[in-house]
């Protein structure tokens, strides 16, 4: 089983690659157009280095981003899980953050921070979009610890601190490993966002590259930063996934049963 959930994925991928190069060149169909795997590939060969460049660009930010995101939202979860009148003052616009399109807001924020600190918007327009599934899933994790261990706790005399480190974080352990998953593509995207609103404000981004690429008509090379970012946004995922399993498997029973 766990053989064909590779298998049958990749042979299908395979697939729909054959039949779309096929199609391509059955109706000659122009390169500018609707280029063909065999042109991407030739495209990201040709480009490389740049792709490689420009993707570091991106990424670096993308995971300062979702580092800060990790470390405020926990922060700010263990404050409304330790304060009922701080998650009610708060909890609302950090749920006006999360609603409002950054799409809308990447602009103003460009402004704002201005063109000469481009990468400071970048990185808090990435920030803003991975910070809130920190935030909500680290404070039902922490809100969800038993009730009667709480009390137990408290009857053996622990402190609110030991309470919070001994049986609370623990708890919310697989929620923010969840809720990271989640976050560490949410910052990807917050990046390119950015850089597209950006426009020629930064030359050093995956997401400028896309931009350049389609303007030139180079659409083989778009395609290719296209894919590269989707095989990045991947990467980050399984990566996240991996570091869910190593801290979840020994003990918590979602972990256990992916492994059985």
């Amino acid at each position: 089983m766990s053989a064909l959930r590779t298998v049958v994925p990749l042979a299908l991928g395979i697939a729909v690659l054959a039949l779309w190069e096929f199609l391509v060149r059955h109706y000659n169909v122009p390169v500018y157009l609707l280029p063909g795997p065999a042109a991407i590939a030739q495209a990201f060969a040709d480009d490389f280095a740049t792709l490689m460049a420009a993707l570091w660009g991106t990424l670096s930010i993308a995971i300062l981003a979702f580092l800060l995101a990790v470390a405020s939202g926990v922060a700010m979860a263990i404050l409304f899980s330790q304060s009922r009148i701080v998650e009610l003052a708060l909890y609302p616009y950090a749920v006006i953050l999360q609603v409002t399109p950054v799409i809308a807001i990447a602009p103003l924020i460009v402004i704002w921070i201005g063109y000469d600190h481009i990468g400071r918007a970048l990185l808090l327009l990435a920030w803003i979009v991975a910070f809130f599934p920190i935030l909500s899933n680290t404070t039902l994790g922490l809100k969800s610890a038993d009730r009667d261990l709480i009390d137990l706790f408290r009857l053996y005399g622990a402190s609110r601190w030991q309470i919070l480190t001994r049986l609370q974080l623990p708890g919310a352990l697989p929620h923010l490993l969840a809720a990271m998953k989640i976050s560490g593509g949410l910052a990807l995207i917050g990046v390119i966002v950015a850089e597209f609103a950006a426009g020629t404000g930064t030359d050093s981004g995956i997401g400028w590259t896309i931009i350049e690429s389609g303007n030139r008509l180079h659409i083989a090379t778009m395609f290719a930063a296209l894919a590269l970012l989707s095989l990045t946004g991947v990467a980050i995922f399984f990566a996240l996934s991996a570091l869910e399993w190593a801290l979840l498997h020994r003990w918590h029973e979602s972990a256990v049963k992916r492994q059985a």
